[in-house]
């Protein structure tokens, strides 16, 4: 059994612009199929969005770590929130690629809760998720 799983993607854009797309909730909000269409709560960092698997709503605490091209997000209610996603961005020239390149990484942590078919779901999600990042992301940057 797997407890943690990464989809990736090389995005053609510099890391600071691909880290600031990825911190930003308005923007998460159109690519987290688990969460559309995030709103500020008025808690500071949190946000509300809803699933587009089965319209509950989800609650998404987005803390950076810019040093360490880092996005954490909790999700959860207030007091038991887990950062079950992170995000990493790491700039291509550290990977031999152009300086407007970037690799994102996104790991996901298994919750004891989830069965076999929850796991799946998420897995391919998120994998899908990292296509869609990737090209609005890119889209932005050419719009400009």
């Amino acid at each position: 059994m797997t407890y943690a799983h990464l989809a990736s993607a090389r995005v053609d854009v510099p890391a600071s612009y691909a880290f600031g797309h990825l911190a930003d909730g308005r923007r998460l909000g159109r690519w987290a199929l688990g969460s559309m269409h995030l709103e500020p709560t008025g808690e500071p960092g949190v946000w509300r969005g809803v699933s587009l698997f089965d319209g509950s709503s989800t609650d998404v605490e987005i803390r950076t770590h810019a040093d360490l091209g880092l996005i954490d997000f909790h999700l959860g209610p207030s007091g038991a929130r887990v950062p079950r996603v992170s995000i990493r961005v790491s700039p291509g020239t550290d990977w031999g690629l152009p300086e407007e390149s970037c690799l994102v990484a996104m790991t996901t942590w298994r919750a004891n809760w989830m069965d076999d078919a929850r796991w799946q779901q998420t897995q391919k999600t998120h994998e899908l998720e990292a296509l869609l990042f990737k090209a609005q992301i890119e889209a932005d940057w050419k719009r400009g």
